[in-house]
């Protein structure tokens, strides 16, 4: 290794460094959303599956609280150091998929400068251990690539089952390595090879404890989430999404970089065919299945994890290797010298927006109902109406307010989801008793108020009617409920909408 190369490996790694340092800080003082809420309660009963998603994401906030406990650091500590062992599959597999510690850097510097993996990683949701394992999948078939040792077949299903412990959405890998594997000559023997088998069946068996948890579950997560997009929905509305969305994600220079890059794989056929090929195929068949869902749906920004790394490693070959005419060698330039900058400084207004809503003049916007912003002081409000009624257990109408009034209440508090029951039937049960005596009902105020209540109580009395606010802006206004005389089960025990005939 030169002087050189050594050089920049030392500079990349400070600044992945720097980057991870920033996330944790900013993990410390920012509330936590109600995703992550749930996932935290996911991680205090750990199994194979659940309603929603593979169990990864629990695992890895459950690595997290025993290191720094039930803290927003906590949740989120293992999820913002797993971006330094991505970083280091993200380099090194640009690194010999085309050559040269510069292209190698710069893949793993854009990587960490997106909006995907410096919020996607402080921001604790399956996506964040997808990515993570989207990076080994291209890392060790890289290796296959580099080898043609049959024996890297088997980390590649390791972190392919990796994947799909995180999401569902890493079942498109399997297409993606059939494609690349018929698609380039030298490749085909691997057909009539068994260590892509033995890697398929290492991915199986390490996905095995969601199907064995779907199969005990009448398949409700596969079928939630399998069933997203039909076909007879055809809505192209939402296809127009994409693109804007994508451009916030990736950042608008990584993104540019990226988009040329992909051509420039294509059509300037940088790089040798093998690694041009598993780029492509990594990238377009998610993308393309992604485009056909938003043909009948929305789809969600971070929903394309997954297609990071071969994104970012075509944006840089695009920036280092492909010899561009001078207009565009001067706009490629400018966006690799700026990525990195421009990613920090949105990183940055996104986390001090969040948290203040300094930058939109205390205006609503995109974070300011799903990040928990004023949630402690609500929940102040909450437990002292539960002290002074003499309330056993808080209920709540949906997810995210049962997470965010466990996480924000005193430990220990009673606090149950009324329906939805599917979601929680990897925890104990609530305490019978503790249904039985006085309870809470908290919830946003809505019009027409909550009639079923009265048909499940003799007397509902409303207790109090709490802010949360960020700043001046007053976020949502809670109706705080006292409910008693159940005159019944005061939970709705029904079966979820997918299982319904």
């Amino acid at each position: 290794m030169g002087g050189a190369d050594a050089r920049i490996i030392r500079n990349t790694a400070l600044v992945i460094l720097a980057l991870v340092t920033l996330r944790l800080v900013a993990a410390a003082f920012t509330p936590i959303t109600f995703d992550e809420a749930y996932y935290w309660m996911w991680s205090k009963g750990l199994a194979g599956g659940y309603y929603d998603h593979p169990p990864m994401v629990a695992y890895v906030i459950r690595a997290g609280t025993m290191i720094a406990g039930d803290t927003e650091l906590g949740v989120r500590l293992v999820s913002i150091l797993l971006a330094l062992p991505m970083s280091y599959a993200i380099y090194r597999s640009a690194a010999i998929l085309f050559g040269g510690a510069r292209v190698a850097a710069s893949s793993a510097i854009l990587l960490n400068v997106t909006l995907m993996a410096a919020v996607g990683t402080l921001i604790v949701t399956p996506d964040a251990p997808l990515l993570v394992a989207s990076s080994f999948v291209l890392f060790f078939l890289a290796k296959v690539l580099e080898t043609g040792r049959g024996a890297w077949w088997l980390a590649v299903g390791a972190a392919v089952g990796a994947a799909l412990l995180s999401k569902y959405t890493a079942m498109f890998f399997g297409p993606a390595i059939l494609i690349w594997l018929a698609a380039v000559p030298k490749l085909r023997r691997w057909f009539l090879s068994p260590w892509p088998y033995l890697g398929g069946l290492v991915a199986l068996a390490l996905f095995s404890p969601v199907i064995l948890w779907n199969w005990d579950h009448q398949w409700v997560s596969f079928v939630k989430q399998l069933g997203r997009a039909k076909i007879e929905d055809f809505r192209p509305v939402f296809i127009a999404e994409l693109i804007p969305t994508q451009i916030a994600f990736a950042t608008p220079l990584v993104f540019i970089l990226g988009a040329m890059g992909l051509h420039a794989l294509t059509w300037h056929r940088a790089g040798a065919l093998a690694s041009r090929v598993l780029i492509e195929t990594m990238f377009w068949t998610i993308v393309a299945y992604f485009i056909w869902h938003s043909l009948h749906a929305r789809v969600e920004a971070n929903w394309f994890a997954p297609v990071y790394p071969p994104f970012v490693v075509a944006a840089a070959a695009a920036a280092n290797l492909v010899q561009w005419k001078p207009r565009t060698r001067r706009l490629v330039d400018f966006c690799l010298r700026w990525a990195a900058p421009a990613g920090i400084v949105m990183f940055a207004a996104l986390i001090v927006q969040a948290n203040t809503g300094w930058l939109s003049g205390y205006r609503r916007d995109a974070t300011v109902r799903s990040v928990g912003v004023g949630w402690r002081e609500l929940a102040a409000g909450i437990e002292a109406a539960r002290v002074r009624t003499g309330a056993t257990c808080v209920l709540a109408p949906d997810y995210g307010t049962t997470g965010w009034l466990t996480f924000y209440l005193p430990r220990g508090t009673c606090v149950v989801q009324q329906n939805q029951r599917i979601r929680w039937v990897n925890m104990p049960e609530p305490d019978p008793k503790l249904l039985a005596g006085k309870l809470l009902y908290v919830d946003e105020l809505r019009g027409d108020g909550h009639p079923f209540l009265s048909e499940l109580f003799t007397q509902v009395t409303r207790v109090a009617e709490l802010q949360r606010r960020r700043g001046p802006l007053v976020i949502e206004t809670y109706g705080v409920d006292l409910l008693e005389g159940a005159r019944g089960d005061v939970l709705d025990r029904s079966p979820p909408p997918e299982l319904l005939p």
